[in-house]
């Protein structure tokens, strides 16, 4: 029996989840050059080179939008599909307001804003009225049956410049349910001028973009009302199994506790709330040096390891003093630490060269997070950590309860967004830390297209940006991107780690859930899995970790300039075997899966043939 006349009457209205999407650009043009981002929170790694096509190209992450009917109460009861019967017509805009938008100089809602450069125009010399130009603006595009073999509907017809950008495409998987695909990672200057800085560079655009994602439902003869959602084409996840200590879904969960939209949580779950927050600490050992050092495997602080897990985990007495310790490691900003010693050790908004002795310079975790760690620290807390289960056997979103899909949905596409260091960042950035920008939680406003937003002049101010009816109520496509760096690969290119290396050479660091900064690299894998080399060599090479950016060449000038045209070539982080049941390397490892431009084919068959060799070799035996 159909969905349709199952539930025809007990459906009272429909919500789009996950409500903020997120797509990513890649430079694959084969047709399977994409796959699906992340829909649970915990996902299987992928096979080995599965984020490049045969060519060694990126693919495309698409952002897959399912609709979800609910009753009177807000209770799950379905999902609403094309393939069930049910009339579905989706319509999305894309648009990238980048070049027609202010530059970004610091975060405009923090008290360093009044101080900083001011926000001016980007590409300021562009008349008033020829500044429309300046915007891709495709306009909607509207699917109502799934697509047949390569049909696809294409975001082309916007321009910038008068340089045609298409920005992606829309298609549905057998079901019905929406495809949405960013660019392919087009960037360029229409004046062919080299970029200049991280985050403004006058006469460039980029092929990123965002905006609605709506529906309308015809269920059972009658009109459902549908809450849209949101999509962000974002760049490229060179990080895919990485979470970020303060993800996007704890910032916009913070927002929504503080605003009074979600409860108080009283007593936090060890294994749900604070087990995420140690374990991205120490997976972060893949992507940064200094991570690795201090929370990596085998290290003192590594929150991984069984026992130490075990005792942080206990509730009681007994390692009270050890969680109170753990606790107080972690910055709180109600101190005003300008330190960059206390945890996490990652650069914040107000980040500056020299380091500026303020506590805005580094982050910190969110009030709802540092109230959790609190909560655990006097012992209130859950202790539901199981050894056995930690993997959890939800890895797959067919896997979830139906009445928990929407909200998994909805957090899984967060959880793999940074929310730390708003300088600019990497997917979105200061303005979703508003209440202001929610219609409800983890989903924003849209503005009414016969409510234009105002011109904010030639500069724009932190008191217009954060005023009553501004850039942080309603949302309109390009809206949130917009403050982000154009072309974004000069901003990855350019914000790394260890910026004062006579601190530390690898911290404080940025973004390295998303860039990575120092990281295994596929040789020294090979050594350390090689069991005729001596142990004292391939612990060497575990340890060893090699700048992700060596393959930007020599000449830190042209690094901009080479990730515009070759960001493919940087190493994708891949889940790897590591050797079970040894005290000095983990069964699991997260390794580059290249080091520099593509090999010729005669190393790549050399590389080939002594992996190969190590494999027949066997696994190596743990030390005796």
């Amino acid at each position: 029996m159909s969905t349709e006349s199952k539930l025809a009457d007990q459906v009272v209205y429909a919500k789009i989840h996950p409500s903020i999407g997120i797509a990513r650009v890649g430079n694959s043009r084969e047709d399977d050059g994409f796959y699906v981002g992340p829909q649970v929170i915990d996902p299987l790694p992928k096979p080995l080179n599965f984020y490049r096509d045969g060519a060694g190209a990126l693919k495309r992450e698409v952002a897959e939008f399912r609709i979800y009917g609910y009753d009177g109460q807000g209770r799950v009861l379905c999902e609403l599909t094309m393939q069930d019967g049910v009339e579905i017509e989706w319509t999305v805009e894309l648009a990238n307001h980048k070049a027609a938008w202010y530059n970004f100089e610091i975060a405009l809602d923090i008290p360093e804003a009044a101080t900083a450069t001011p926000s001016t125009r980007r590409n300021a010399k562009v008349a008033l009225l020829e500044r429309a130009s300046l915007a891709i603006r495709p306009g909607p595009r509207s699917i109502d049956a799934p697509s047949a073999a390569g049909q696809r509907y294409q975001f082309d017809g916007g321009s910038c410049f008068g340089i045609p950008v298409p920005l992606g495409e829309l298609r549905t998987d057998p079901r019905g349910r929406l495809w949405v695909f960013g660019g392919h990672g087009m960037s360029a200057s229409y004046t062919g001028s080299a970029p200049v800085t991280f985050a403004n560079n006058d006469g460039w655009y980029d092929d990123t973009g965002d905006g609605p994602v709506s529906a309308r439902v015809r269920l059972g003869g009658r009109d459902l009302q549908v809450a849209p959602a949101w999509v962000v084409v974002a760049p490229p996840n060179y990080g895919p199994q990485q979470k970020s200590v303060r993800t996007m879904y704890a910032v916009m969960t913070d927002v929504a506790i503080q605003a009074g939209q979600l409860p108080v949580p009283v007593e936090p779950s060890f294994k749900n709330d604070l087990l995420p927050i140690f374990k991205a600490l120490s997976d972060l050992q893949w992507m940064n040096g200094g991570f690795a050092a201090g929370f990596g495997h085998g290290m003192p602080q590594d929150f991984l390891a069984p026992d130490y897990l075990r005792k942080l985990a206990q509730g009681g007495k007994t390692y009270a003093q050890l969680r109170r310790t753990v606790a107080n490691a972690f910055r709180n900003p109600q101190y005003q630490d300008a330190s960059m010693k206390p945890w996490p050790w990652v650069y914040g908004d107000a980040m500056d060269l020299p380091m500026p002795p303020i506590p805005r310079a580094m982050t910190a975790l969110t009030v709802t997070q540092l109230a959790m760690l609190a909560r655990w620290a006097e012992g209130k807390f859950i202790a539901d950590y199981d050894p056995a289960a930690a993997i959890g056997a939800t890895r797959d979103i067919a896997g979830v309860p139906l009445a928990e899909q929407a909200a998994m949905l909805d957090r899984a596409a967060l959880e793999f967004c940074l929310g730390d260091a708003f300088h600019p960042g990497c997917e979105m950035t200061w303005p979703v830390r508003h209440a202001s920008m929610y219609s409800e939680p983890y989903r924003w406003r849209h503005r009414a297209a016969d409510d234009p937003e105002p011109d904010y002049g030639t500069t724009l101010t932190p008191a217009e940006a954060c005023c009553f009816d501004g850039p942080l109520y309603g949302q309109s496509p390009g809206s949130v991107t917009r403050w982000m760096a154009v072309p974004w690969q000069t901003d990855t290119a350019s914000c790394r780690s260890g910026y004062d290396e006579q601190y530390d050479p690898y911290l404080p660091t940025f973004w390295p859930a998303r860039v990575p900064n120092q990281v295994l690299s596929a040789a020294n894998y090979a050594k350390v899995m090689d069991p005729e080399l001596c142990r004292k060599d391939r612990l060497a090479a575990f340890n060893e970790r090699l700048d992700w950016n060596r393959t930007l060449g020599a000449d830190k000038s042209q690094w901009m300039q080479v990730m515009v045209s070759h960001f493919d070539r940087q190493g994708i982080v891949e889940v790897r075997d590591g050797i079970p049941n040894d005290p000095d390397f983990p069964p699991l490892m997260q390794v580059e899966d290249r080091g520099g431009p593509p090999l010729a084919e005669s190393e790549r068959k050399a590389i080939n043939s002594q992996m190969r060799q190590i494999l027949r070799r066997g696994t190596p035996r743990p030390a005796e």
